[in-house]
């Protein structure tokens, strides 16, 4: 059996592929799930169309590359990029359970202690995006926050909305998810990494309760007077921990300026309150989910 293939070993040809199924769509392109020929790994491999110049698609695809070259054990791993056919062919580390919003899709709802330890290792995905990489995530939501029956759980699509927008000038296309904008950025005003702490607390939000914190919009322009002119949403006191709705209410301050850090979250009590459990995060996703494909 030859040696299992490394991130930096720049061996992978999508020549040498298989494709599984198709695990994800979304506006951009789709996700399959693929198994390597030799070595019988298995990888995700995201495909995105995109209209421009075959120069600016290999542009795009070399600063994809660079862009996700980490050694962060919270951020999922990019194998290789490559512009393909048309289309720029992204190869990615397989999580077998899936995202949260496909989690979320089977469970409804994620108790508190199991979402103190999701969120720990998606605050350490940010704190070295912002810190080290000097990223801002821009479209941070449950579809791109992916789990394993380990209980790992690893930020993906760090920073793909800003190098598409960039290069193909296609600004609205690729900038991300409305719904999980911060107030400065859907009223297009300057934001930086702490806009990505915004989406954080709707997506604990949303896994805590079930739904989306704000109510269905028919339009971007109802959805940004919802978010920039009304009050916060907030978690129900009476079904959750005070310590969860401060959490809660730390990421969610309209004015960013409010709005805590990556780093002074991590400290926040709601993360450590459920210390003592021993949390089992890995069990409860194998249970509670089933993964995507079991060989």
């Amino acid at each position: 059996m030859p040696p299992v293939i490394k991130p930096s070993d720049n061996q992978l040809n999508l020549a040498d592929i298989d494709a599984v199924k198709v695990i994800g769509k979304g506006s951009g392109g789709i996700v399959q799930l693929v198994r390597h020929k030799w070595t019988g790994q298995f990888f995700a491999l995201k495909v995105i169309q995109v209209n421009v110049l075959e120069s600016v698609r290999r542009q795009i695809a070399r600063e994809l590359k660079i862009n996700q070259c980490s050694q962060c054990p919270f951020l999922v791993v990019c194998y290789q990029c490559f512009y393909d056919n048309g289309a720029i062919s992204i190869v990615l580390e397989y999580m077998d359970g899936g995202s949260l919003a496909d989690l979320l899709k089977k469970v409804r709802t994620i108790p508190e202690p199991h979402l103190a330890a999701i969120c720990k290792q998606v605050l350490q995905g940010l704190i070295y995006l912002h810190h080290e990489k000097h990223i801002i995530h821009r479209d941070l939501k449950p579809s791109n926050i992916l789990i394993n029956h380990r209980g790992e759980v690893k930020i993906s699509d760090f920073g793909v909305s800003v190098i598409l927008t960039k290069s193909s000038g296609q600004r609205d296309t690729f900038i991300g998810t409305y719904n999980y904008m911060s107030p400065e950025r859907i009223s297009g005003g300057n934001h930086g990494y702490i806009s990505d702490i915004w989406s954080l607390g709707l997506v604990m939000l949303e896994c805590a309760t079930g739904q989306f914190p704000y109510p269905p919009a028919d339009n971007f322009f109802e959805l940004l007077q919802a978010v920039v002119e009304q009050p916060s949403p907030c978690p129900p006191p009476d079904r959750f921990s005070q310590e969860f709705c401060s959490f809660v209410s730390a990421c969610l301050q309209k004015n960013p300026n409010d709005r805590q850090s990556a780093g002074a979250l991590l400290k926040h009590p709601f993360l450590s309150m459920y210390d003592s459990q021993n949390v089992d995060l890995g069990a409860y996703l194998t249970n509670a989910g089933s993964p995507l494909a079991t060989f």
